[in-house]
Formats: C-alpha cells, sequence, structure tokens
C-alpha cells in the first residue's frame, strides 16, 4: 500500500493558526479570569500557540482530534504556571493589588478581548483569595459551563478532587460575593451622580449615595498619587478622602467618558490623551448605594485603554 504523504507544512501551520483564531475568545476569556491581568493573558497566549503550532507544525493535526479541548488545556496550564509569578510579584506590591481592567472603547470596536467573557472586577477582588487550582476550577465551571469530569481532564485531576475543589471555590466565593448584580441603568446613574459629587466635592451627596460601610481600594502600584496604601473603610473617611483629593489635585482637569468595564458601566478618568484612572463601583443589594469604589490608577494596568471619540463629559 502507498504511503499517504503528509500536507505541506505551511498548510499544517495554516491550519493550526485556524484553529487557533477560532478559538482565541475562548482562550483570552478563561486565561483572564484565572490571571486578572491582561499583559499576562496575552504573555499566555503567546505560549499557548507556541505549544500549538509545535504540535500543528511537526505532527498531523490530524492526530489533535479535539484542537478546542488541547487549546484551553495548553492554556490553563500556562496560566497555572503563570499565576506564580503574578502571586511572587504581588507580594512586593504597593498597596492594594486589583486586577487589569478590561475597558470597552466607545464605539464598541470589533475586539476580541472585550467580547471575551469576563467577571465583574468585584468579583475578580474575591477570586485572589482561591488557590490557583480553586480559581481554575470555578472560571471553568461557574463562568464558562464546564463538567467537572471535562475540568479533570484539563487539569489532570481525578473528577472527585474536582468537585471538592469546585465546593471549596464556590462556598468561598459566595460568602464572599452575594449574587447580585445591578440593572446596568441603575449602576450608570450611580456612577453618574458619584463620580458629579466627588468632581464638586459635594459632602451631602457624596454622603446620600455612599454606604456607611464602604470601602476604597485604590491601585496606584507606587506610581500614582495619592493612591492609598490599604483600603480605606467607612463613609465619614472616604468622604473626607474623596473631598480632599478634589480640592488639592485639580480634578475638574480630567475629562471623564462612561465605558463598560469587565461588562460593567464604569468611569474612566484621562489627563489628556492619557488615561489617568478606572473607576469601578459596587452597589448595595438594593441598588441606592456604593458599598465599594475600586480605583484603578497604575499606568502599568492603563496602558491598553484607549480615549476614543468625545462623548458627554461629567
Amino acid at each position: 500500500m502507498p504511503e499517504i504523504p503528509l500536507p505541506d507544512t505551511d498548510d499544517r501551520l495554516d491550519q493550526a493558526t485556524e484553529d487557533f483564531l477560532a478559538h482565541r475568545e475562548l482562550l483570552f476569556g478563561v486565561v483572564y479570569n484565572v490571571l486578572g491581568s491582561v499583559a499576562d493573558t496575552e504573555d499566555v497566549l503567546q505560549e499557548t500557540w507556541l505549544s500549538w503550532t509545535a504540535r500543528g507544525g511537526g505532527e498531523p493535526l490530524e492526530e489533535v482530534a479535539n484542537p478546542r479541548a488541547y487549546l484551553v488545556r495548553a492554556a490553563v496550564n500556562h496560566a497555572l504556571r503563570r499565576r506564580a509569578t503574578i502571586s511572587r510579584r504581588q507580594e512586593t506590591y504597593v498597596g492594594p493589588w486589583l486586577p487589569e481592567p478590561l475597558v470597552a472603547t466607545d464605539d464598541g470596536a470589533d475586539d476580541p478581548a472585550l467580547r471575551a467573557e469576563s467577571v465583574s472586577l468585584a468579583m475578580l477582588v474575591v477570586l485572589e483569595s482561591l488557590t490557583p487550582l480553586e480559581r481554575a476550577v470555578f472560571v471553568l465551571n461557574e463562568v464558562f459551563g464546564y463538567p467537572h469530569t471535562e475540568i479533570a481532564g484539563i487539569l489532570d485531576r481525578t473528577p472527585a478532587a474536582v468537585r471538592q475543589l469546585a465546593r471549596r471555590a464556590r462556598e468561598h466565593v459566595h460568602a464572599r460575593r452575594p449574587r447580585y448584580r445591578a440593572h446596568p441603568r441603575v449602576r450608570r446613574e450611580a456612577t453618574e451622580r458619584f463620580v458629579r459629587a466627588a468632581f464638586d466635592g459635594d459632602i451631602a451627596a457624596l454622603m446620600e449615595i455612599l454606604a456607611p460601610d464602604v470601602t476604597v481600594w485604590s491601585d496606584g502600584g507606587g506610581n500614582r498619587k495619592p493612591a492609598g496604601l490599604r483600603p480605606v473603610q467607612g463613609r465619614d473617611k472616604v468622604v473626607r478622602l474623596l473631598t480632599g483629593h478634589a480640592a488639592q489635585h485639580g480634578v475638574s482637569d480630567l475629562d471623564v467618558r462612561y465605558r463598560r468595564v469587565n461588562g460593567d458601566d464604569a468611569a474612566v478618568l484621562f489627563d489628556g490623551d492619557a488615561p489617568f484612572a478606572v473607576m469601578v463601583m459596587d452597589l448595595t443589594p438594593e441598588g441606592d448605594r456604593i458599598s465599594g469604589l475600586y480605583i484603578v490608577s497604575n499606568p502599568d494596568k492603563l496602558g491598553h485603554v484607549e480615549r476614543g471619540e468625545e462623548e458627554e463629559e461629567a
């Protein structure tokens, strides 16, 4: 029987590229939710691509029965290894560490990263308290709907072990993050009310919109002043912080764009064309007050944020 020739190497790489691009959005979403960092996610996708092309370029792609499963497994395992690097980085990080936000553009540009499934910024903060394996299981199961048996194959664990990891992660998350998400209109209105009050230094308005036990996390990474070195809790302290900042640092010179950040309405501040900060509000279950405020101002985490077209300003 004559030997069947293998496809040309260029053809195999073309097929590898096609398969990878077909699943890139899924891979981005999974890895980003495991890592909470856009830059590290892009690095992991590059590592996954190299793993995939090594396979596709050196062996018949027909041997990979399920490219999607292969790519997800490779991406998750690269992400778990990268997670250790991020953890070491966080140990020496200056001040509170917040995830790198995914910020949509004004015009809704067709950005695969922004179409990818992602949980809220507040949820990503909660996921930081899980072990890497618990977080990977939670993301795959709760966010992307992977069954425990399939996750077991991805992580090279038994289904029983995965079920245990999933139970621990779910209990931990639900104890710290109620299953509530404000209506987009309510969130947008609360965000705009807060920004107006904060920019105007309006103490009465801030006292009205902030919950008594509100907490502010400000991530400047040591690169932005006056980002705090620890979270600030309590309405009185938060109001003093915000009004003092408005009085001393000329926030009126900043422009505000209302954008979707990790799927939620939020405020993005610009100093000229450069991103200055991303502010995401967490609302009380009633939806009428702000219970948490996440401010990411570290320039290293805002490099991918674009100003976009002009729109209404605060």
